[in-house]
């Protein structure tokens, strides 16, 4: 019987050697096949390079019959040493319908890999990432896009006129550093320009909407604006006319790039329509909206329903509900650019109903308490047209008023107007009491009566000027029909009218004087009024001059 010891260990030294043989057939093996593989990427890789400018070639064909332009292509190339990876530079789109120089759509650099030969192969062929850097979008001025002829009916429908270059599906298009430039086509005027920080497109294919992100600075006012929604398939023969519908968010908007105005906004909203007529309906919060007039700032919110041309930025305010602290201001109009001028001109018909007047003056007054109290009904017709002017210098207004209920927060005033009612009435001694008092420093004495006024009249504004050819004032015991104007800038007074009162002359003094002044009554009284004299009113805002004006 052999030795089960012994056989093994005589055993052991063969299998030893066949298992080192074995590891090194397949360590040359793998070898090999390694060296195959490089072999047949580098081979791969190769005939990709002489192959590039055939898909180069393929690409600009399938890009001019989808986009109908004149393509540039600087740089293609395709690998296989990273999985199939194709990356290109300097790609511009210039549509054949459009007399332009700058490229509609240029792109600085772009990359997308294939993850296999199967998608290759397929119809249409399937991306699933691209990477693009450096997206450029130049739209040319409104009415070169507005002469473009319109696409046929397939073509609006989305369909596939020729079948020329190869079928792409995209599933995400990432973007960094996008510009949107938009033409105004005026000589000497700066074009609107959006920067995009990030985009990203979905479901990117012929014919389809594909479905966005962006988040952008806008360019006046200044803000961040974050969007997302479904834009078109592209109309590359007219661009306006291409859908678009989404949601957006803006923020950290700050009004005081816009010369006359300041506070930081806040908007939301959603959008639907086509690229040169989009419907707009959101809402907008401004804690402290202010005008420069002032530099006082009041919380402003508003409701919105508005029409955007987004190829141009004009809009159309179709309404906005705005409420300025306790003041509702609806306005209708249109905010559009005007030839030949920076900016933009906002036309708009603007009716304050219900408002309190104080809201009001305290945005355009610079004195830190409004002249006076009071509820307010105003209609106007707004224009404030383009140009470096300061905001009091351009606006333009034109409208009718009425105020309610006013009582005037400076106790001087009040205490003159308490006199005139009083003694308009024919109460001549409380009148004296409540005019020694003011003389003597009680003011609250002085104000004791507290008479409210009413106020009408039509009014024009222009070159910081109020105009009133009819101002109506009203008291207790008084009708006051004036004419005149207000320098907003020096806050000056100046006018001129008629005073017609209840009371005779001889009934508004006291003591000696009311029999004296007795056989003059007849002379003063007219059309039933007791007493009816000129006046004048000058001074400031906040220290007026009221005396006759024989």
């Amino acid at each position: 019987m052999t030795d089960p010891v012994l056989h093994d260990a005589s055993a052991a030294p063969a299998s030893s050697r066949k298992h080192r043989r074995l590891r090194r057939i397949l360590i040359w093996v793998s070898s090999i096949l390694a060296v195959l593989v490089i072999a047949a990427l580098i081979a791969g890789d190769i005939l990709l390079h002489r192959a590039s400018p055939i898909l180069k070639a393929k690409v600009i064909e399938t890009l001019s019959t989808r986009f109908d332009s004149r393509v540039q292509l600087d740089k293609f190339q395709v690998s296989l040493l990273k999985g199939f990876q194709v990356s290109g530079s300097g790609l511009k789109l210039y549509p054949n319908h459009l007399q332009i120089d700058a490229p509609l759509i240029a792109v600085d650099h772009f990359s997308f890999r294939v993850l296999g030969w199967r998608q290759l192969l397929s119809t249409p062929v399937l991306i699933h990432h691209v990477q693009v850097s450096g997206l450029s979008i130049h739209m040319p001025p409104k009415d070169q896009r507005a002469n473009m002829p319109h696409l046929s009916s397939n073509q609006e429908q989305g369909e596939d006129q020729s079948h020329a270059g190869i079928k792409i599906e995209v599933v995400q298009i990432d973007v960094d550093h996008a510009n949107l430039v938009i033409e105004n086509g005026k000589p000497n005027k700066v074009p609107l320009t959006f920067e995009i920080q990030k985009l990203v497109l979905k479901s990117v294919a012929a014919g389809q909407p594909m479905k966005f992100h962006a988040t952008l600075v806008n360019p006046k006012p200044i803000g961040d604006i974050d969007s997302s929604g479904d834009f078109g398939p592209f109309n590359t023969e007219s661009p306006g006319d291409t859908p678009v519908r989404g949601t957006y968010s803006f923020r950290n908007a700050d009004l005081g790039t816009i010369k006359g105005i300041g506070g930081i906004l806040a908007s939301n909203g959603s959008y639907k329509g086509q690229l040169d007529n989009i419907t707009v309906d959101g809402e907008t919060t401004t804690p402290n909206f202010s005008l420069d007039l002032a530099n006082h700032s009041l919380p402003l919110n508003t409701k919105f329903h508005a029409i955007v041309d987004g190829t141009n930025g004009d809009t159309w305010l179709q309404p906005v509900d705005a409420w300025l602290r306790h003041t509702q201001i609806i306005a209708k109009g249109e905010i559009v650019r005007m030839p030949n001028v920076q900016g933009r001109d906002i036309r708009l018909d603007v009716t304050v109903d219900p408002g309190n007047i104080q809201d009001l003056l305290y945005l355009a007054d610079k004195d830190p308490q409004p002249l006076m109290n009071g509820q307010v009904t105003l209609h106007t017709d707004f224009d404030l047209p383009p140009g470096p002017e300061d905001v009091q210098q351009k606006l333009r207004l034109k409208g009718s008023f009425q105020l309610l209920d006013i009582h005037f927060t400076n106790p001087k005033i009040q205490s003159k107007v308490d006199e005139l009612s009083l003694r308009g009435q024919g109460h001549a001694k409380q009148a004296q009491q409540e005019g020694d008092a003011l003389k003597n420093g009680n003011d609250q004495a002085a104000i004791a009566a507290n008479v409210a006024s009413e106020m009408r009249g039509n009014f024009t504004l222009g070159g910081g000027k109020i105009t009133l050819p009819a101002l109506n004032y009203r008291v207790p015991g008084a009708d006051v029909e004036l004419q005149g104007g207000y320098t907003i800038s020096s806050q000056v007074l100046d006018f001129t009218g008629q005073a017609r009162l209840d009371a005779h002359v001889s009934q508004m003094v006291t003591g000696w004087k009311s029999w004296l002044l007795k056989p003059v009554d007849p002379f003063f009284a007219k059309d039933g009024a007791g007493t009816e004299v000129p006046i004048k009113i000058g001074g400031s805002s906040s220290h007026p001059e009221i005396g006759l004006n024989f």
